[in-house]
């Protein structure tokens, strides 16, 4: 890969070439380690939270969206750290604006009365999708905790993420008068 006039780093080092990768405050572990695929399942929500940014416009959950990103990489930082150095500030403050948000869009819409399918609007589909990522990280991280003492905090925040992007994607429709497709059991 050649180097862009005035960049001095190259992206790539070759140290990951046999399948090993490094952590923040050193040691390296396999690609195939618990803590690599953690961080692999934040990345991924991550892009699918831009995803939904670029469909969100004026939407409600685009200002929660944007700090959402932040927030789940200062979380896989603090993943990826072999000491206490970084803990991801705020997640309890967090988690409750997330409960508060919920409740406030919630009276706003319908009640729900059944299972809903994903879909509807861009932005909806595009939230579900990052929901049903959101859940693989949480079952990651339950793993890890199995073999790494985690803050009970990421455990809840992430949790209750994936109850609000449900909840931002049942509003998105909601916000361009779409109804929600029902999950009825007929086929």
């Amino acid at each position: 890969m050649a180097r862009a006039a005035g960049q001095g780093v190259k992206i790539y080092t070759k140290k990951g070439d046999a399948g090993e990768t490094g952590l923040i405050g050193g040691g390296r572990v396999s690609k195939a380690d618990p803590v690599i695929e953690v961080l692999g399942n934040l990345d991924e929500l991550n892009a699918a939270i831009g995803r939904a940014l670029v469909h969100a416009g004026g939407s409600a959950s685009r200002s929660v969206l944007q700090t959402l990103q932040s927030v789940l990489f200062d979380l896989g930082a603090e993943v990826a750290s072999t000491s206490r150095q970084y803990e991801a500030a705020g997640l309890p403050g967090l988690t409750e604006n997330l409960e508060d948000w919920i409740d406030e869009k919630t009276a706003e819409m319908p009640e729900l009365r059944n299972f809903v399918l994903p879909g509807g609007t861009m932005l909806a589909a595009e939230l579900h999708m990052a929901r049903a990522v959101c859940r693989r990280l949480e079952r990651s991280l339950v793993a890890l905790s199995a073999e790494r003492a985690l803050r009970s905090e990421a455990l809840v925040f992430v949790n209750r993420l994936s109850d609000w992007l449900f909840c931002a994607a049942r509003h998105a429709n909601y916000e361009s008068g779409v109804e929600d497709a029902a999950w009825t059991g007929d086929r």
